[in-house]
């Protein structure tokens, strides 16, 4: 030892650990002292450690680096998973949790009201209890759900299948919007079955009573039934006593369906909302609807409102004023019922029409039907009914049906043959009985003909062969051909849409030879242009373009787009906004042109068919029709008209279906009407 360790304490010798340097160092054996052991290392490359007395892992670079490469992927994956659900699907799940204990709860605004044209109420709403079933509180366990379907089933042991629908309800998928939403279970719940419920719900989860509006229609009901027959079941839907006409105009609301839902789903409407389906309710949808209310609430697990955090008022529904008058409609479809049950027929239309701006003042179509049994929730077996009835009452035939037009067309026809200077007012052809073409034979409907006939009388008797040759020549006369026929019938609207403010319009059909190639691959002869004429073979029109081009030469010079809705009255403000009238087109032919075809439909009344009228204290200027549309069955029967004449304020158009001739069943419902309107009705105003 040197001198340092000389000097040093001999109990400090004992903690002494020499300095080693650790180049070349090697594991020592253990050296032990008396009461201390130490591990030290040696100096000696040679002293090779004793292998037995530890344990070790060799790592290569190799596998180091694929733990690594493991280690990142594995970082990675959790990373992007967790940006997924956090960003991507962030707002999804946050609105699972919330579901749990914040709701929100739509509050549904009143549909606005429908009026006629002087304010006579047509519609109202009414308080409705419901029951409401929200998927994502109901039970998920069988025995649970069991017993409360049972206790629901009591109070509605009419409804045989209301497991069945609860069960449809639940297997809502927990990924759908509608999940979080209530659905209707039961509609129209009696007042005080509903408070019993309020409280035998209260400790059920996911079942709720709520309140909501039903829309009733006013004039909807049974008008010449019995209480008794009303009830009776055999009672047939073709019987032409069978409820209300406004049914087709204002049509019914109802349960939205799930295309329906999905469409309308981003303009904000509910899984279980109500919407228009048909009829005004329909085409003015988003002005009746108003907007709904928000409420947000704190629930409990059972789904309970306990506390409202936050509520958005409603906003009600715009109101409508129709240019549709009851009075009128009313008297039109008593005198159509009447005529229908005297030729025990069930089938007919009439149209009475502003020809001065194309407003609609009454539009009946019979057979029809109770809105009301659709607003309150039809039954399955009451809409089979519906629709296997052979009349199908469910068809507006104002707007939809398209029949043949028979000589109701003439005044088209005969403004075309005008316009393109092949007649005037004095051109004359000999009627004696009909035209021979080969072996064919198209005929007038009067044996031995109609004598020396020109364009007016040609319109007022009705002479079919004046319109075969002005349609398709004879002999060396070049009549329009189909071509022009076709192109003057889409200038007066055929063969297309009025656009009348009503869903489910027909464009009727005028044919031309191109489409007969097309479609029957048949070639186009003389006959097809000879019917086309007289508005046979396969000319189609609906009752509301007769209407509508009878406007036209009703007021010389404009054809309007039909309408219905008159004004719309904001529910906030209270200020009446007026509809315009709007112009389809304007002098499709001279006014010297349609001077000459009205004289010609005033002379029907004076001279002609519809001589009955001409005793009326107002001037009529009109059209018969009698339209084939199969051999072996009964003619159609048509008549439209206008008055007075000199002035127009009103167009009349009526189908009878299988009504035979125009002149005997037709024309005497304009009689009386015009009697009444112009006698009685008009002076009261």
């Amino acid at each position: 030892m040197d001198e340092k360790n000389n000097n040093q304490n001999p109990e400090e010798e004992l903690f002494f650990v020499p300095k080693v340097e650790l180049k070349d160092c090697r594991l020592s054996k253990k050296r032990s002292y008396d009461w201390v052991e130490e591990t030290f290392i040696s100096d000696h490359p040679n002293d090779i450690p004793d292998t037995n007395n530890y344990i070790g892992l060799a790592l290569t670079a190799r596998k180091l680096n694929l733990f690594f490469i493991i280690l990142f992927l594995g970082v990675f994956v959790l990373f992007t998973r967790s940006a997924y659900l956090q960003v991507v699907q962030g707002e999804h799940y946050y609105e699972l949790a919330e579901n749990n204990r914040i709701r929100v709860y739509h509050i549904q605004s009143p549909r606005g009201i429908i009026y006629d044209r002087n304010h006579i109420q047509l519609v109202e709403n009414i308080p409705d209890f419901s029951l409401y079933i929200t998927p994502v509180d109901f039970p998920k366990e069988d025995n649970e759900r069991k017993l409360i379907s049972g206790q629901l089933a009591t109070y509605f042991s009419d409804i045989p299948d209301l497991e069945t629908e609860l069960d449809s309800i639940l297997i809502v998928n927990r990924e759908k919007r509608e999940y979080y939403q209530e659905h209707i279970l039961v509609q129209h719940i009696e007042y005080e079955t509903a408070l019993k419920l309020k409280l035998l719900t209260a400790d059920m989860p996911g079942v709720n009573i709520g309140m909501s509006n039903q829309r009733n229609y006013l004039m909807s009901k049974n008008l010449s039934l019995s209480p008794e027959d009303q009830q009776n079941k055999e009672i047939k839907f073709d019987s032409v006593y069978f409820y209300n006409s406004l049914s087709h105009l204002l049509g019914y609301v109802g349960k939205i369906n799930e295309n329906e839902f999905d469409e309308l789903y981003p303009q904000g409407y509910l899984f279980n909302d109500i919407i228009g389906k048909t009829g005004l309710e329909k085409s003015y949808e988003p002005v009746l609807r108003g907007k709904y209310g928000r409420k947000q609430v704190e629930v409990d697990s059972f789904g309970k409102e306990k506390k409202i955090i936050a509520q958005d008022e409603v906003e009600k529904g715009d109101n409508l004023v129709l240019s549709i008058d009851y009075n009128v409609q009313s008297k039109l479809e008593q005198l159509l019922r009447d005529t229908l049950a005297k030729e025990s027929l069930s089938k007919g239309v009439v149209i009475a029409m502003n020809p001065q701006n194309g407003e609609v003042m009454g539009l009946v179509s019979l057979p029809s039907y109770n809105n009301n049994d659709f607003s309150s929730g039809i039954s399955t077996e009451q809409y089979q009914r519906l629709l296997d009835e052979k009349s199908n009452p469910l068809f507006n035939r104002a707007v939809s049906g398209e029949y043949p037009s028979g000589s109701t067309i003439k005044p088209v026809i005969a403004a075309s043959a005008l316009e393109e200077g092949i007649i005037n007012a004095t051109t004359s052809f000999s009627s004696t009985g009909g035209i021979r073409i080969s072996q064919w034979f198209f005929p007038d409907w009067k044996a031995g003909g109609h004598g020396l006939t020109n364009v007016k009388k040609a319109l007022a008797d009705s002479v079919n062969t004046f319109f075969y040759i002005i349609g398709g020549g004879y002999n060396d006369f070049v009549g329009l051909g189909a071509q022009k026929l076709k192109e003057y019938g889409l200038k007066f609207g055929l063969d297309n849409l009025t656009g009348i403010d009503l869903p489910g319009e027909s464009t009727g059909f005028l044919p031309s030879p191109e489409w007969k190639e097309e479609e029957k691959n048949e070639a186009w002869y003389i006959g097809d242009t000879y019917h086309m004429a007289i508005g046979q073979g396969d000319v189609l029109v609906t009752p509301l373009q007769v209407a509508n081009y009878t406007a036209y030469f009703a007021n010389g010079s404009t054809l309007y787009k039909p309408r219905l809705v008159k004004s719309i009255i904001s529910s906030d403000t209270g200020i009446e906004t007026k509809i315009l009238p709007e112009v389809l087109a304007t002098n499709v032919v001279s006014p010297s042109t349609t001077e000459i075809v009205r004289q010609g439909m005033r002379q029907t009344i004076t001279l002609g068919s519809a001589r009955s009228l001409s005793a009326l204290p107002v001037s009529v200027a009109g059209k018969t029709g009698t339209a084939q549309w199969g051999t072996d069955k009964v003619p159609h029967a048509w008549f439209t008209s206008f008055a007075p004449y000199e002035n127009p304020e009103l167009v009349l158009t009526i189908l009878i279906e299988e009504g035979e001739e125009g002149s005997v069943t037709a024309v005497p419902i304009a009689r009386e009407f015009y009697n009444w309107y112009f006698g009685y009705y008009k002076l009261l105003q």
